[in-house]
């Protein structure tokens, strides 16, 4: 499932499990993985648990990240810039199922990995990072 064989090319995979309800805990995956794909490494988060909810179409600008004294971002912000530096989204099946969602209720681009080959990532990733 990574793009590049490249072993000078470093990967990294970032596990999404909170969503809607754990604003705070949303945007910190798609910072870090915005830095590491500047950083020209290879990079996907996955998205399990509640992290769906971070993709579903509408909420990027619903869910809010707290800031002291107020004036939060959207989280669509952190998605953009994640997408715009190539950032791969991936997402858990079952996950989906857990929320009632199907792959047509995510924003674009999201693409859909089993257990199989999440596993076969984590593997050959240089670092697997979970939030």
């Amino acid at each position: 499932m990574w793009k590049t064989n490249d072993v000078e090319t470093k990967k990294i995979l970032y596990v999404q499990t909170h969503g809607e309800k754990d604003p705070e805990r949303t945007a910190t995956p798609f910072f870090l993985a915005t830095a590491g794909a500047a950083m020209d490494n290879e990079v996907c988060i996955y998205f399990t648990m509640n992290g769906p909810q971070c993709l579903a179409k509408g909420n990027g600008d619903k869910i809010i990240i707290p800031r002291k004294g107020g004036n939060g971002k959207e989280l669509k912000f952190f998605i953009d810039q994640a997408l715009d530096l190539g950032v791969r989204l991936l997402v858990c099946q079952p996950s989906l199922d857990l929320h009632g969602y199907v792959l047509d209720d995510l924003i674009e681009g999201v693409e859909m990995i089993g257990g199989a080959a999440f596993n076969d990532m984590a593997v050959r990733a240089d670092a697997v990072i979970s939030f």
